[in-house]
């Protein structure tokens, strides 16, 4: 999307409520265009940074395992921004540049081991039909315990949810952060 749709909220526009919000996003100094654009309903960004966090910080499931998902996840919902920042975060936790590239081949493409098949499928079914089949959930289950596979269905959902505002509302990709390969 050229144009944004809803545009990231300059500093110069923040109140205090929005300040103190964004200054406690900041990645390296920076606060990332998905909060500046989020700050135009400071409420709403409020409440969702709490389940955004558990999600990112406090999942129960391996931060390697969740970048899979996520990345999956914003590769079928097409979310470039999404992409885009999962790939620096998913090469910080471990994820090989061929890993990256083969996420947007999916479950299928050669050279997953056994259970990272199982959560690319995983996030596949979520998308496709807003459901873990029985087979990909038993062998989920085989690993994981209740907290873990909760996790794996609202870490799929959680970004799934940020990728159709991310999408809908056009929010341009932060400097330095790739587009799709």
């Amino acid at each position: 999307m050229p144009t944004p749709r809803v545009t990231p909220l300059p500093r110069e526009e923040w109140d205090a409520e929005v300040t103190e919000l964004l200054d406690a996003t900041q990645m390296g100094g920076q606060v990332l265009n998905i909060f500046k654009t989020l700050a135009r309903h400071p409420k709403l960004l409020k409440r969702w940074l709490v389940f955004g966090n558990h999600v990112l910080f406090k999942s129960t499931i391996g931060a390697r395992e969740r970048e899979l998902l996520i990345l999956r996840t914003g590769w079928n919902c097409r979310a470039e921004y999404e992409w885009g920042q999962h790939v620096v975060i998913g090469k910080q936790v471990g994820l090989s540049d061929d890993e990256i590239r083969r996420i947007t081949a999916g479950p299928d493409a050669p050279g997953w081991d056994a259970f990272d098949v199982t959560l690319l499928r995983a996030a596949d079914e979520l998308h496709r039909q807003q459901r873990i089949a029985d087979a990909t959930w038993a062998a989920l289950a085989a690993r994981y315990d209740t907290q873990q596979m909760l996790d794996v269905v609202f870490t799929v959902g959680q970004y799934t949810l940020v990728s159709m505002a991310l999408n809908s509302l056009g929010v341009p990709l932060d400097d330095g952060i790739p587009g799709f390969p």
